[in-house]
C-alpha cells in the first residue's frame, strides 16, 4: 500500500522533470542550428566568405576541445542539475551576443559563449537522464529526449517559412528569435533545477549523483569498446551538424537551385524524421539489446546518403531520408550504449570526454569544409565546386561505418567463441 502512494507522485515528479529537460534540449538545438537558414543573407549582407560562415559553427566547439571533459568532471562533483541552470545562462548570452553583432568579431564572440555553455550542457543532461531513468525504457526516454532535440532543429530549419516576416529584413530578427528559444531552455532549466534539488534526497533518482572525485587515471581503464563508440561518435557527427547545419541549405540554393524556403524545408526533413523516428529505435534497443548491429545498420546509410547527393541527379530528397533515417538510428542507440560499458559513478566524464573529442571533429570539419568551398570557388556561379565538399563528408561518413563494424565484430567474437 505505502510503495503504491509512494510510486504515482514519483511518476508525476519524473514526467515534469523529463518536459523541463525536454524544453532545455529543444531552445539550445533551435540557437546551435539558427546560423544555417541565415548562412546565404550573411554572405549576401554582411559579405562573409564560407570559411568564416564554417567557423561561426567551428568557434563553437572550440572551447569544448578543452571544457566539455572538464565539464563533465564538474558534473561528476557538482550535481547535473546545477551545471544545466549555469550553462543555459551561458548559453542564453551568446544568442544575445551574436544577434547583437553586425560585425563579424562580435557575431563570432557571442558563438563562443553559445559553444562554452551548450556542449557541457548535453554532458550533464545527459547525465542527468541517466540518473532517473538507467532502467528498462532508459533508451526509449532518451531518444524521445534527443526527438524534442530534434524538433528544435527542425523548428530552427523551418523558421524561414514560419517567421518569414523576421527573415525579410534581414539576418538579425532570426538571430533574436534564436535568443527568445534560449530564454525557453533557461526556463526549462529551472524546472529542473527546483524539481532534481527537492526530490534527490528523496531517493526519486533511478542512479544517486556520485558524491567521489574522479581520478583522470580512471580514464586509461575505459574499455576499447568505448573508444570506439568515440570514434563512431566523432565521424558521425563531424558529418552531421557541419554539413545539415551549416551548409547544406547554402549549397541547395547555389547547387541545387532551389529557394532559401525550399532549401531549408527540405534540409529540416531530417531533423523531422528524427523527431517521430528515434523513440522507435530507442524502443528497438530496449526491445532487442543488439546495441551493436543496431550502430552498423544505422551507419551504412550515411555513405549512401552522400553517393546518392553526389552521382544522382535530383537526388536531394533520397539523400535527405537517408540522412534522415540515420540521424534517427545511431545516435538513439549510441549515447545509451556508453553506460554499457562505463561505470555509474564515471559516467560524466565518460561522456564529458566524448563529447570533447567529438568537438574536435565538429570545429576541424566546420572549418576544413568551409576552406574546401573556398579554394573551390563554390558558389551559385559554380555549383561544381560544391563536389569536393561532398567528397569530403562521404569519405568521413566511410569511417564511421567502419568503427561500427569493427564494434560489431568485437561483440560477435566473444559469441562465437562460446559456441565453438
Amino acid at each position: 500500500m505505502t510503495a503504491t502512494r509512494s510510486s504515482t507522485p514519483a511518476f508525476s515528479v519524473q514526467a515534469f522533470m523529463f518536459t523541463a529537460v525536454g524544453l532545455v534540449m529543444l531552445g539550445n538545438y533551435y540557437g546551435y542550428d539558427s546560423i544555417g537558414p541565415v548562412a546565404e543573407q550573411l554572405s549576401h549582407d554582411l559579405h562573409f566568405s564560407d570559411t568564416q560562415i564554417g567557423a561561426l559553427n567551428a568557434i563553437y566547439s572550440l572551447p569544448n576541445i578543452f571544457l566539455t571533459v572538464i565539464g563533465g568532471v564538474l558534473v561528476d562533483r557538482f550535481s547535473a542539475r546545477r551545471m544545466i541552470l549555469a550553462t543555459t545562462g551561458i548559453c542564453l548570452l551568446g544568442a544575445a551576443v551574436t544577434a547583437i553583432g553586425a560585425h563579424f568579431s562580435v557575431m563570432v564572440t557571442g558563438r563562443l559563449l553559445f559553444g562554452i555553455g551548450s556542449e557541457t550542457l548535453a554532458v550533464a543532461t545527459t547525465v542527468a537522464l541517466a540518473q532517473w531513468f538507467t532502467g528498462r525504457y532508459f533508451a526509449l526516454l532518451f531518444a524521445v529526449n534527443l526527438s524534442l532535440a530534434r524538433l528544435g532543429s527542425y523548428l530552427a530549419d523551418r523558421s524561414p517559412s514560419f517567421a518569414s516576416d523576421l527573415y525579410s529584413h534581414g539576418w538579425q530578427p532570426p538571430l533574436w528569435l534564436a535568443a527568445g528559444f534560449a530564454a525557453v531552455s533557461l526556463a526549462g532549466a529551472i524546472m529542473f533545477f527546483w524539481v532534481d534539488r527537492r526530490e534527490a534526497p528523496r531517493g526519486t533518482l533511478a542512479l544517486p549523483p556520485p558524491p567521489e572525485r574522479f581520478d583522470w587515471r580512471h580514464m586509461l581503464s575505459f574499455r576499447i569498446e568505448y573508444w570506439l563508440l568515440v570514434g563512431i561518435c566523432v565521424t558521425f557527427y563531424s558529418v552531421i551538424f557541419p554539413f545539415r547545419s551549416t551548409f547544406a541549405i547554402k549549397y541547395l540554393q547555389e547547387a541545387q537551385g532551389l529557394t532559401l524556403s525550399q532549401a531549408s524545408t527540405l534540409n529540416s526533413y531530417v531533423f523531422l524524421a528524427a523527431v517521430f523516428a528515434t523513440p522507435v529505435f530507442g524502443l528497438l534497443l530496449d526491445r532487442l539489446g543488439r546495441n551493436a548491429l543496431l550502430l552498423t545498420l544505422g551507419s551504412v546509410l550515411l555513405p549512401l546518403s552522400f553517393l546518392v547527393l553526389g552521382a544522382v541527379p535530383g537526388g536531394a530528397g533520397v539523400s535527405t531520408a537517408l540522412l534522415g533515417v540515420s540521424f534517427s538510428f545511431l545516435p538513439a542507440v549510441l549515447w545509451p550504449t556508453v553506460v554499457r560499458y562505463c561505470a555509474p559513478q564515471h559516467l560524466g566524464t565518460a561522456y564529458g570526454l566524448m563529447t570533447t573529442l567529438q568537438n574536435v571533429g565538429l570545429f576541424g570539419a566546420n572549418l576544413i569544409a568551409g576552406h574546401i568551398n573556398d579554394t573551390s570557388n563554390a558558389s551559385a556561379s559554380n555549383p561544381g565546386g560544391y563536389t569536393p565538399m561532398l567528397w569530403f563528408f562521404g569519405l568521413l561518413s566511410l569511417a564511421a561505418f567502419l568503427f561500427t563494424v569493427v564494434l560489431w565484430w568485437r561483440e560477435r567474437a566473444p559469441q562465437a567463441e562460446a559456441l565453438a
